[in-house]
C-alpha cells in the first residue's frame, strides 16, 4: 500500500507532507489558544473567538436541531450504532458510509474517503433491500487482521463482493474528504465500468512488495477501458490496485484492510 511510506509514488503527491502536517499543528494550537468554551444552559459546549467577541456579548448556542444532526452524524462511526442498527446489514452499511464521505485513517493518519464505485453501490443497496442470500458482505473478527488469516485465503486477483472486493488507493484527488486528496474505491468485481482492467487483474500481485507493482496515471487508467475516471478523481489523479477486505479490532470499531497488510480504521463519517 503506497500510503505506509514504502514506496514513494511517481510524482509529488508526498513533496512536503511532513511540513503541512507541522504548520496544520501550529496553527490548530494557536486556533485553540484563541477560543473559549462558554456552557449553555442544558451543559452543552460551544466555542467563540475570545479575541472578537466583548465578554458581554451573547453567546449563539447549537439550536437542538443542529445538536440532533450532529449527533447522528457522529453515531454512524460509532461501533453501538453499526450493531443497533445494521446488525446483519453491513451492505446497507457500506451504502450509507459512502454516501456520508466515510473517512478510514491508514497507517496513523493517513486519510482515505471511502467510495464505492456506482455499480458495488447499486448492487450494495439491492443486497440491503432485498435481502439476497449469500450476498452480504462479510465483516472478520479481531483475529483476522491480514488477509492471509482468511480461511480459503489464496495469492489470486480474485474477488467477489462479500469477503474479497477489488479496491484502488487513488492521490490527489481534489476536496477528498479527510483533507489529504487520498480516495480509497471500491469496485464491483464484474461487468463493472469503474471495475479492474484486464492489464490491472493479469498484472496483480499485491500481495508483494509495492516496488513490484505498477502505479496508474488517470490516462493510462482510461486507455485501459475505465472511462471517466479523470473526470471523476481528477486530472492529476493516479492509483494502485488492492484486493481488500473488512475485519473489526478489540474495540469492535470496523476496519478497511488490503492484501499488502496496511489498513485503516474507520474515522469519521
Amino acid at each position: 500500500f503506497g500510503s505506509c511510506g514504502r514506496l514513494t509514488p511517481p510524482n509529488d503527491a508526498m513533496a512536503g507532507r511532513r511540513p503541512i502536517l507541522r504548520a496544520a499543528a501550529g496553527f490548530a494550537v494557536c486556533a485553540l489558544a484563541a477560543l473559549k468554551c462558554v456552557r449553555g444552559p442544558a451543559g452543552e459546549a460551544t466555542f467563540v473567538n475570545a479575541a472578537a467577541a466583548p465578554r458581554s456579548a451573547a453567546v449563539q448556542l447549537p439550536t437542538s436541531e443542529s445538536l440532533v444532526a450532529r449527533k447522528a452524524t457522529m453515531a454512524l462511526h460509532d461501533p453501538a450504532t453499526r450493531e443497533a442498527k445494521y446488525s446483519g446489514n453491513l451492505a446497507q452499511y457500506l451504502v450509507d458510509l459512502h454516501d456520508a464521505s466515510a473517512v478510514f485513517d491508514f497507517c496513523g493518519g493517513m486519510m482515505f474517503q471511502l467510495v464505492l464505485s456506482d455499480k458495488l453501490r447499486s448492487h450494495l443497496a439491492h443486497v440491503a433491500a432485498d435481502g439476497v442470500d449469500g450476498q452480504q458482505p462479510v465483516v472478520f473478527d479481531a483475529g483476522k487482521k491480514r488477509m492471509a488469516q482468511m480461511p480459503g485465503y489464496g495469492q489470486t486477483a480474485d474477488a467477489d463482493n462479500v469477503q474479497l472486493f477489488h479496491g484502488r488507493e487513488v492521490r490527489n484527488v481534489p476536496d477528498a474528504a479527510g483533507g489529504m486528496n487520498f480516495v480509497l474505491q471500491l469496485a464491483l468485481a464484474s461487468e463493472d465500468p469503474e471495475g479492474w482492467t484486464r492489464e490491472e487483474l493479469a498484472e496483480y500481485n499485491g500481495w508483494g512488495h509495492d516496488s513490484t507493482r505498477t502505479w496508474r496515471t488517470w490516462e493510462r487508467l482510461e486507455s485501459e477501458g475505465v472511462p471517466a475516471f479523470g473526470t471523476k478523481f481528477g486530472k492529476r489523479a493516479f492509483t494502485l490496485h488492492h484486493r481488500c477486505y473488512w475485519h473489526l479490532d478489540n474495540s469492535n470499531q470496523i476496519w478497511l484492510s488490503a492484501e499488502d497488510g496496511c489498513e485503516g480504521r474507520l474515522h469519521s463519517a
